[in-house]
């Protein structure tokens, strides 16, 4: 239902412009008598409110804690689409800025990453300028569509920090274009819409991400100056959000809905699905749906490979990475406990049993979880257990090797 009410509202908009076209006006005039009639702003509405059929759509919790996580969600990719779209939409002077971060959350949002992120345009030339600093991962990718457009965000380019040239104090240029480049390039297509950059921390309280400024660099300097805001780039804006805010969760909980098929269970997410919807393309994806009683716990194993980064997390319904500021809702390869064979236990409960890599619920009773290998040379599977908490004592794992893995 919400879903046609959507695509109503974006057919009415397109048989309203069309008709107009056809009695003479230009499409300056149009955009420019939405704006003064105040219609692109009641669209933004419509697109909004129209955007809480997702909310109910077959399968969600209707309870009132999850239902109150599902709007103040809505509200967050509200935030997030002004953004991206209004404030920081313009190509020909691209800011990099932060859209997901420790309260604005999409798609199983790693609680590991600092994410970033520019607008782009595939006809235009880039420099992006940076030192990597002690950062473990850094990746950086252009893409082209948008949540809510719906092709997904299918990656036009990818470069990593192994494959770029740094010198000794890890600075770099990395040149960002359609046409290939000498030295460190991140190709795009002319279809490229949007930049984004991966960085992902072994440990946030010891390590500092990348300092990064983007420029462009084609063509007079008086040509890559920051534009005025026209009724067109305001029109356009507010309808690009207006579709992140409506169509963004619809296709993920299409996603949760799917999972509970495999409740407390984490099968391999198919990569082509997770790429489309602009998954980094060197992470296999283990996404499920998990639920756990006061007196259960999931017990997750599994022996790590050998890999660049691994890490586990839980989310709510609405595929939103748990308060990690202030619960212990993930862990990863350099957090976690290992045991003295290399393997690994993690303990989702609602209370704290005493354990090593205890993972806590912050008050939910089930929500969505993921598990990531990055840059792995194998793909186990992990396995899960659902276990009354009483016998946690003798499901413990062996004693710790400090030598095999952190014990921080």
């Amino acid at each position: 239902m919400g879903k046609f009410a959507i695509s109503l509202l974006g057919l009415f908009r397109r048989i309203s412009l069309l008709v107009r076209r056809l009695r003479g006006h230009t499409p300056d005039d149009v955009v420019d008598r939405r704006v003064v009639s105040g219609e692109s702003w009641s669209d933004f509405c419509d697109a909004l409110k129209a955007a809480g059929a997702a909310l109910s759509f077959p399968g969600t919790p209707r309870d009132p804690f999850n239902q109150a996580e599902g709007y103040r969600y809505l509200s967050r990719l509200a935030r997030a689409g002004l953004m991206a779209f209004v404030e920081h939409a313009d190509p020909a002077a691209p800011v990099l800025h932060r859209v997901v971060d420790e309260t604005t959350k999409m798609g199983a949002d790693n609680p590991d990453n600092f994410y970033l992120t520019a607008a782009l345009d595939g006809g235009y030339e880039y420099r992006i300028t940076g030192r990597r600093n002690t950062i473990a991962y850094l990746s950086f990718g252009t893409q082209s569509g948008h949540y809510g457009q719906g092709g997904g965000l299918p990656p036009t380019g990818y470069i990593e920090s192994d494959e770029i040239e740094m010198d000794t104090d890890g600075c770099f240029e990395l040149v960002v274009s359609s046409k290939p480049s000498d030295g460190n390039w991140l190709p795009m297509t002319p279809e490229t819409g949007a930049l984004v950059v991966r960085q992902t921390f072994g440990d946030r309280s010891t390590e500092s991400p990348a300092e990064l400024t983007i420029e462009r660099i084609d063509g007079a300097s008086g040509e890559r100056r920051a534009s005025h805001l026209t009724a067109r780039a305001l029109d356009e804006g507010l309808r690009k959000a207006g579709a992140l805010v409506a169509g963004a969760p619809l296709l993920f909980t299409k996603w949760a809905r799917d999972f509970q098929k495999h409740s407390n269970e984490l099968p391999m997410f198919d990569p082509k699905v997770s790429r489309a919807a602009g998954g980094d393309p060197n992470i296999t994806y283990y996404h499920s749906h998990w639920a756990i009683a006061p007196d259960e716990a999931l017990l997750i194993e599994v022996t790590p490979p050998e890999c660049e980064h691994w890490n586990f997390q839980l989310n709510n319904y609405w595929m939103e990475s748990l308060d990690y500021r202030h619960f212990r809702i993930h862990t990863n390869k350099h957090l976690a406990h290992h045991a003295a064979d290399g393997s690994v236990r993690l303990v989702v409960s609602h209370r704290d049993p005493d354990l090593p890599n205890w993972i806590e619920t912050a008050g939910h009773t089930s929500g969505t979880m993921c598990f990531r290998w990055v840059r792995a040379k194998e793909h186990p599977q992990p396995r899960t257990r659902l276990v009354k908490l009483e016998s946690l004592p003798e499901a413990a794992p062996p004693e710790i090797d400090p030598a095999v893995g952190s014990t921080a």
